[in-house]
């Protein structure tokens, strides 16, 4: 039989050694039940309003996190975030995923398996931190004497305060084997010709461009045929125990984050609420 709130199917004789489970069992299930029906509806609540909003206004507003705003606003609410949180952002990632981004990253990478010689494009590529690993990847080759092509990376991304993050970094100083640029420039209008690029990535940063559409149209026209475009984004909790602790921590314990490194929590609740809108 399925067990009910707050009971334990241990028969009538329960062993007194066993009462202090017990009393975790009915006190913990029920305090992350709140959390995750206060997620829940949190979740409800605004795709409803997104619903309405969005029969009001046709294509005139887009998401937000999980509020609706403006198309033209977007950008600058976008900006804004990633300005007062530059400084510290590769830290709070670090802190947030326990580290686990820079696994999905490596593995990212190992997906495109980049060559000396590449041409790659990296879109809201922030820091770096992705440009960076291709740049590695593509010169283990040179460094062996297999290849003496250069390599051309472009890091575009919409924020100079990101850019200048990145470019502080040890690792991206300038290298024999590959010219680094650092652009700043929206993935909605890339200012290269067609066919320029072999492959194009964007990490974690879909979510923020307010015409996602033309974005990937963009995309398609700067690669060459035959090109690599390759996505790296949150998706959608499927197992119900990892939603419910996954909605505790994005709505409580990340938001605190923020706040112990002395920036805006709400920028940060911002990042999460655009990782569960999608």
């Amino acid at each position: 039989a399925p067990l009910r709130h707050g009971t334990l199917p241990l028969g009538e004789q329960r062993p007194q050694i066993l009462r202090p489970v017990k009393m975790f069992y009915r006190r913990f299930p029920r305090s992350v039940s709140e959390y995750s029906y206060r997620a829940r509806q949190y979740r409800s609540v605004a795709a409803a309003s997104r619903a309405t909003r969005a029969a009001s206004t046709g294509d005139s507003e887009t998401h937000f996190g999980f509020r609706q705003v403006p198309r033209e606003e977007k950008e600058s609410l976008v900006g804004g975030v990633f300005s007062r949180v530059a400084s510290s952002y590769d830290l709070m990632n670090d802190l947030m995923s326990f580290g686990l981004h820079r696994y999905w990253k490596r593995e990212f990478v190992s997906m495109l398996r980049p060559q000396q010689g590449i041409h790659h494009l990296d879109v809201a590529g922030g820091t770096g931190d992705i440009a960076l690993a291709i740049r590695a990847f593509a010169e283990i080759g040179a460094k062996r004497g297999r290849s003496a092509q250069k390599n051309r990376i472009v890091v575009c991304d919409i924020n100079a305060n990101m850019l200048e993050e990145g470019k502080k970094r040890p690792e991206s100083a300038p290298s024999p084997h590959t010219d680094m640029e650092w652009l700043q420039g929206n993935a909605e209008q890339i200012p290269f010709d067609d066919n320029s690029f072999d492959s194009y990535t964007v990490a974690f940063g879909i979510r923020n461009v307010t015409n996602i559409d033309k974005a990937l149209a963009e995309a398609h026209r700067v690669l060459r045929p035959g090109g690599r475009f390759l996505c790296l984004e949150f998706s959608k909790v499927d197992n119900p125990l990892l939603s419910t602790l996954y909605d505790v921590y994005s709505f409580n314990v990340i938001p605190v984050m923020g706040q112990v490194r002395q920036v805006l929590a709400s920028s940060f609740c911002r990042n999460t609420e655009g990782m569960i809108h999608l």
